[in-house]
């Protein structure tokens, strides 16, 4: 299958169909009905070629995991510029909303951010190239048909990004567990993007000095933290909250930033 990506399950290649991703071709399981035959519809619809196969085929196409009756070769997805990103934002004319994973290396974790920043109407993501995950066919099947509806950039150094981000009038809002600050004491009504750390070691050094506010999501049991497509949700939608609001008339001071 070469240079061709595999995406498995209807609702991921819906959603892969609806975005304009080229797709290669389209396998359906023989006898296809319902959801599974609208798919192939679509496909068809779309100008994709459509081959039914035995499920013993498919299922061996996947390796196992379900597959729903449909499997699709696409092109691998593109990454893209942080200066989509921002556009994405001047396009809605909104206060560009950035979410940036640093080492996050479990797809499923990758996937669930995806679909929740997608849900939220986030303008992009931010990854780094080396000691990370990337849009592995394992993500994007995680987000569940997200991962076409969000802009992902990847980036070889994400603390000189973040430098990037911040002379574009971006802050930088980092999510530690050891921070003195809630994260509902800072605006998140203007620009930002929010930075989180991965399974392990959550952010790095250089990560956590370069971010403008450090904030932490109060924790009443006895769990030290929270799972980073967790955290990355409650600090998603808490940005989302305070932006439905209405902006903050207390707004970050200037001199927070080194």
């Amino acid at each position: 299958m070469g240079r061709f990506e595999q995406i498995e399950g209807r609702h991921p290649v819906l959603e892969a169909i609806r975005a304009g991703r080229r797709i290669h071709r389209l396998f359906i399981v023989s006898g296809a009905r319902g959801s599974a035959a609208e798919v192939a519809d679509m496909a068809r619809a779309a100008g994709i070629p459509v081959t039914y196969v035995p499920r013993a085929r498919l299922d061996a196409m996947s390796g196992g995991r379900v597959n729903q009756g449909v499997v699709a070769l696409a092109e691998p997805m593109a990454y893209r510029d942080l200066g989509d990103l921002l556009s994405l934002a001047e396009q809605r004319r909104e206060a560009a909303l950035l979410v940036a994973l640093d080492g996050v290396e479990d797809p499923r974790n990758l996937g669930a951010v995806i679909r929740t920043a997608a849900a939220a109407g986030v303008h992009g993501l931010v990854l780094p190239t080396r000691r990370a995950v990337g849009l592995t066919p394992a993500a994007v099947k995680a987000a569940a048909g997200a991962a076409d509806r969000l802009p992902v950039a990847r980036v070889v150094n994400l603390a000189r990004a973040m430098d990037e981000l911040r002379e574009k009038g971006l802050w930088t809002i980092g999510a530690d567990a050891a921070a003195d600050m809630l994260y509902t004491e800072v605006d998140f009504t203007l620009p930002a993007v929010i930075v989180l750390g991965g399974e392990h070691r959550g952010l790095r050094r250089l990560v956590r000095e370069k971010c403008d506010f450090l904030v932490r999501i109060p924790m009443r049991g006895p769990a030290e933290s929270l799972n980073v497509s967790v955290a990355a949700a409650v600090l998603i939608f808490e940005a989302v909250r305070q932006r439905s609001a209405g902006a903050r008339d207390d707004g970050p001071p200037q001199e927070a930033r080194g």
